[in-house]
C-alpha cells in the first residue's frame, strides 16, 4: 500500500471520528420543578414505613427463654447496640429478645453479623401477624 493512501485514510479516520463525536453529543440543563409539600409527605412516608409491627419487616431473635434471662439480654443487648431498640415478646412459654426492622434482607443480615459477635444464637426471622 502506497505511504500517501495510508496517510489519507489515517486522516479520514480521525476526521470521522472527530466529526461523529461532536455532532452527537448533547448539552443541557435539568430544572425539577417540584411541590414544596413532596419533601414532607416523603418524611410522613419515612415515619409510617417504620411501623413495628408490619410482617414485612425482617426481625432478629436474640434470646428466648425465661423472664430474667430475658430482662438480662435484653439490658446486655441495649447497651451494646444502642442503635437497635430491643423489644420483649412472650410466646408461651418462652419469653423472646427481638431487636431491629429491617427492611430488606441485606439490612438484616449486615445487623446480624455484628450481633453474632456477642449473641452466637440469634437469627433473622419475619415476624407472623
Amino acid at each position: 500500500m502506497n505511504p500517501l493512501n495510508l496517510k489519507k485514510s489515517f486522516l479520514s479516520l480521525i476526521c470521522f471520528v472527530l466529526i461523529s463525536t461532536y455532532s452527537f453529543s448533547q448539552q443541557g440543563n435539568v430544572a425539577i420543578n417540584q411541590d414544596k409539600h413532596i419533601t414532607v409527605l416523603l418524611d410522613l412516608k419515612k415515619e409510617l414505613n417504620k411501623d413495628e409491627t408490619s410482617s414485612e419487616r425482617y426481625k432478629i431473635q436474640v434470646y428466648s427463654g425465661n423472664r430474667a434471662g430475658a430482662y438480662s439480654a435484653q439490658d446486655e443487648f441495649t447497651s451494646a447496640f444502642g442503635s437497635w431498640h430491643p423489644s420483649m415478646q412472650y410466646e408461651t412459654p418462652n419469653f423472646k429478645i427481638w431487636a431491629g426492622n429491617f427492611r430488606t434482607r441485606l439490612e438484616a443480615d449486615r445487623a446480624l453479623k455484628k450481633i453474632k459477635g456477642k449473641f452466637p444464637h440469634a437469627f433473622i426471622f419475619k415476624p407472623k401477624k
